[in-house]
């Protein structure tokens, strides 16, 4: 995710705690999604589950408005067709 944070120029914030403190009725009350998640904004992009790099960015381009990078081997078959 920093990669993705460098890349876009974007504010990546983890955050990591003990398990037991996501299953306090505190941590629901927050309505915050059950960890793992990953939230772009206030979307929730994925809760319970990991989530590739691939969709995150997609997340973030859409998030950003702008296309998403389809790097060195997108680049090369879009310019042999």
């Amino acid at each position: 995710m920093p990669g993705l944070g460098k890349k876009y120029g974007i504010e990546i914030e983890v955050i990591s705690k003990p398990k037991n403190e996501y299953i306090t009725d505190e941590y629901f009350a927050t309505d915050l999604p059950l960890a793992p998640a990953v939230m772009v904004a206030d979307e929730v992009v994925v809760e319970g589950k990991d989530v590739t790099e691939k969709e995150l960015e997609s997340v973030i381009c859409r998030h950003l408005g702008i296309k998403e990078s389809k790097g060195f081997l997108g680049r090369l078959f879009k310019r042999s067709q």
